[in-house]
């Protein structure tokens, strides 16, 4: 299915019976200041077969120089679940997922393989799969490490498709009693609930016609009042940096064998969950930014020279401040960017590599009221974007500015389940 880069895939599952609600961890980059949360993860899953043993958390790079045995301990562990007869293989499969939020919504996807052929992440691009948002080109080759020598990958990649009629994930849910289901159960840490259902022939060959119709060149143009622009198809929800990660390993791998070889190489596709992003529970949260070891004071009073700031109500760009136990509003009135989430980053950016201090992104506003209780630290609360928005913008205007949405609140996030071999 060249024309739409996604097929389906070599699944790896834990044979049952297995302890599902240990075995699924959430995302790494996810709790990234609160190493606590994933203490409690590592004392819930202990000794039992987890994907947790196969992630390094991002919050322990904060605490933890020793990464190399790290990961070395990540490879080690994915070649012991491969050698001792773990995972039951699901060939050729797409899976129907269906994930219930911790809110009660249930958020519809689709497991699959895309081609990284068809991915390119920088500025620009117009190709089939893109980032919705810059990328930062440091936080590559740390992943690079890890995925380099690993036999498996375990996605918390979400793609996202513009599927008005839904189409392509829609009519699954009528159908799902008729498919296998493969998993069913309760996620950890109040992570909701998951099912999936793997698909039957007619019912894949069905998701690849209604896809190849968004293809279409000509249906593109007129849906977005286009000309010679590139067929965008999948716009990258969550993830972005694993996917980067994933083509660079591609890239590097094909350097090192024949053509004939890395065409039909594993480690040419990535595993993703596919959503459409009209699903009824796909909710877009603006990710707000915390900076550590700062003086807030001076801070705002540098902001305030760096931008034209109201503390009135005015038309300029609104963003909240969370400082020393009080929260207030203020309005930039000549933005560097045109969302609030682009200036306000231009300005951190510049102020942390002249002053110091350390950037974090947050989910939650109630996480960043917490957090700036610490001495030292200073919260931006942003405004969120409608995600009917997201695509059009995309094909418009290119990529967003790095971390301007986030697609839930953390426990809402992929969590790991699914596996694939990306080695021969």
């Amino acid at each position: 299915m060249k024309n739409i880069a996604f097929e389906a895939a070599d699944i790896l599952l834990p044979k049952q019976p297995a302890d599902m609600e240990k075995w699924s961890v959430v995302a790494c980059d996810q709790f990234t200041s609160q190493p606590e949360y994933w203490q409690e993860v590592k004392e819930n899953v202990g000794g039992s077969r987890s994907t947790y043993h196969m992630i390094l958390p991002e919050a322990y790079l904060l605490e933890e120089t020793d990464t190399e045995r790290m990961i070395d301990g990540i490879n080690g562990n994915m070649q012991r679940y491969l050698a001792d007869d773990t995972f039951e293989l699901l060939a050729d499969s797409l899976i129907y997922v269906e994930r219930t939020l911790p809110d009660g919504k249930i958020r519809h996807g689709l497991m699959g393989a895309v081609d990284l052929e068809a991915y390119n992440y920088l500025p620009g691009s117009q190709s089939l799969i893109r980032a919705t948002e810059g990328t930062v080109l440091e936080r590559i080759p740390p992943r690079v490490k890890i995925r380099r020598h690993a036999p498996l990958e375990l996605p918390h990649i979400m793609l996202l498709i513009d599927d008005e009629e839904d189409a392509v994930i829609g009519s699954l849910a009528s159908k799902r009693e008729q498919f296998g289901k493969v998993y069913d159960f309760d996620m950890m840490m109040g992570g909701g609930h998951i099912r999936g259902y793997r698909l039957d022939e007619g019912a894949k060959r069905a998701v690849f016609q209604s896809l190849e119709k968004l293809a279409d060149q000509d249906a593109f143009d007129q849906k977005y009042g286009v000309q010679d622009k590139g067929v965008l198809l999948f716009a990258v929800g969550d993830g972005n940096h694993s996917l980067a990660t994933a083509k660079e390993c591609f890239e590097q791998l094909k350097k090192t064998m024949p053509k004939e070889q890395w065409e039909n190489h594993p480690a040419r596709y990535a595993l993703v969950e596919v959503v459409n992003v009209h699903d009824d529970a796909l909710e877009f949260e603006p990710i707000h930014r915390v900076v550590f070891d700062v003086d807030a004071e001076k801070m705002m009073e540098a902001m305030r020279g760096y931008y034209r700031v109201s503390d009135e109500r005015c038309d300029g760009q609104r963003i909240e401040v969370v400082e020393n136990g009080k929260k207030y509003s203020i309005w930039i009135q000549n933005p560097s960017s045109n969302l609030p989430v682009g200036s306000l980053q231009n300005f951190i950016d510049a102020y942390t590599k002249a002053h110091g201090g350390s950037c974090d992104y947050i989910h939650g506003e109630d996480v960043v009221e917490t957090l700036c209780k610490k001495p030292q630290t200073i919260g931006f609360l942003l405004p969120g974007m409608q995600k009917s928005q997201l695509f059009e913008t995309v094909v418009l205007d290119g990529v967003l500015p790095r971390k301007t949405f986030s697609m839930g609140h953390a426990p809402d996030k992929r969590y790991y389940l699914e596996c694939r071999k990306i080695t021969d």
